[in-house]
């Protein structure tokens, strides 16, 4: 029985990073013997082990056999005869089939010190063409190895544009895309995960509703950048240089859907496209089961970041109902988001990245104006309309807030 440490760990520390999550596999030996020694397995799909002291996964080494379509069509196979070479040989990247023994000698096979040097994302075999996540995998590790200048091999760019043309990424399973997806919204430049998808065709088939955002053009005045697409990415980065967290991030991504379906002969006006958006948005939370926190928040941005940026100008009444619509009241934290999500908005544009965002101190202060009602006194001298009474108040309350606001 041999152990290696493989996978994300060994690359990083290749590349000077750091790692918490160590996997290993384990070459020679059978599930019972790991049992013997006290590991725990987990998992149904194949022999996985938690370590007794550290809890590290410990994967007894394996082939695998495509018998079906998508991500889960595999069978697996693991028996002490496997080798190390074999179990490397079933990883998509080369960079991923790193193998470090125990007293820290690397084995390399499939020539990814070289990629890593080199920065390349090439793929390790032909196999990696049966399964379909490693387009989205490709996609986020462009992104995370950005800040390094990785880029996707050509002959591997050939292979993720055959399954985006086989349509295979038809059968992953929604979570196992947004699982994706998420990830490479999280990093530095998520922007790089959609390039890449978009290049070999697979942003088309996933998420056709921000494809279709590229080359649709916006007035110069407000959008020096002009293509709604390039615009959607500036915002993504700007939320991600920000570290904003995903709900955020994917609100950043949604807001501007509705351009994508304007009529061609209305270009470069859109109007309407609020509501289209928040349709759109909705159509992808529904289509990848995606979470309840990142689906409002977007919902809510795409639908009034419009009268967001317009806030100082907004009369009483507007002002109200966009903090009504928001529950700002009563979901202070997300109120809050919300307003940075549409920030990101404003500072993606070409030439706005440094310039001051008014709406944002303008907002919470008219949030922290309102949360100084006394709510409970309200109610009990109008109990007969306690509803139209706390409305009242709301509105006599930001009333006195704008004239202040004015005249100071």
């Amino acid at each position: 029985m041999k152990v290696y440490e493989v996978g994300g760990s060994v690359r990083d520390a290749l590349l000077g990073l750091q790692n918490q999550d160590h996997d290993y596999v384990v070459v020679g030996a059978t599930p019972e013997e790991l049992v013997a020694l006290g590991y725990k397995p987990v998992g149904t799909d194949f022999p996985v082990f938690l370590h007794p002291d550290s809890h590290a996964e410990y994967a007894l080494a394996r082939t695998e056999r495509k018998t079906a379509p998508g991500y889960q069509g595999f069978a697996f196979h693991t028996s002490p005869d496997v080798t190390l070479e074999e179990d490397l040989a079933r990883r998509d990247f080369t960079v991923n089939a790193i193998a470090r023994d125990l007293d820290g000698t690397l084995i390399d096979p499939y020539g990814g010190v070289s990629d890593l040097n080199a920065r390349l994302l090439r793929h390790v075999g032909a196999a990696f063409v049966e399964d379909p996540v490693r387009v989205l995998r490709g996609a986020r590790f462009a992104a995370r190895f950005a800040q390094f200048g990785f880029n996707i091999a050509p002959e591997t760019k050939k292979l993720m544009q055959a399954i985006a043309q086989s349509g295979e990424l038809d059968h992953l399973v929604p979570e196992r895309v947004w699982q994706e997806l998420s990830r490479g919204l999280m990093e530095d430049t998520p922007s790089k995960m959609f390039e890449v998808l978009r290049d070999c065709g697979a942003l088309a088939r996933l998420l056709p509703e921000v494809d279709r955002l590229f080359g649709v053009p916006q007035s110069a005045k407000s959008h020096p950048e002009i293509d709604t697409g390039v615009h959607v990415m500036m915002v993504l980065d700007y939320a991600a240089s920000m570290h904003h967290a995903l709900p955020i991030r994917f609100a950043a991504l949604g807001h501007d859907l509705g351009k994508g379906v304007t009529p061609s002969a209305r270009w470069p006006h859109h109007p309407g496209h609020e509501q289209q958006s928040v349709d759109l948005v909705q159509n992808i939370c529904d289509r990848l089961r995606v979470p309840g926190d990142c689906r409002d928040l977007a919902r809510m941005t795409a639908q009034w970041h419009g009268d967001v940026h317009a806030a100082l100008q907004l009369k009483p009444e507007k002002l109200l109902a966009v903090m009504d619509a928001t529950d700002a009241l009563r979901r202070p934290t997300r109120f809050r988001d919300f307003i940075e999500a549409c920030a990101c908005d404003h500072h993606g544009r070409t030439g706005f990245a440094d310039k001051p965002y008014l709406p944002r101190e303008f907002l919470l202060a008219a949030l922290t104006t309102l949360q100084t009602l006394d709510f409970g006194s309200i109610a009990q001298s109008n109990s007969n309309n306690i509803p139209d009474a706390i409305e009242r108040a709301k509105l006599g309350q930001l009333q006195r807030f704008i004239i202040e606001r004015n005249t100071a």
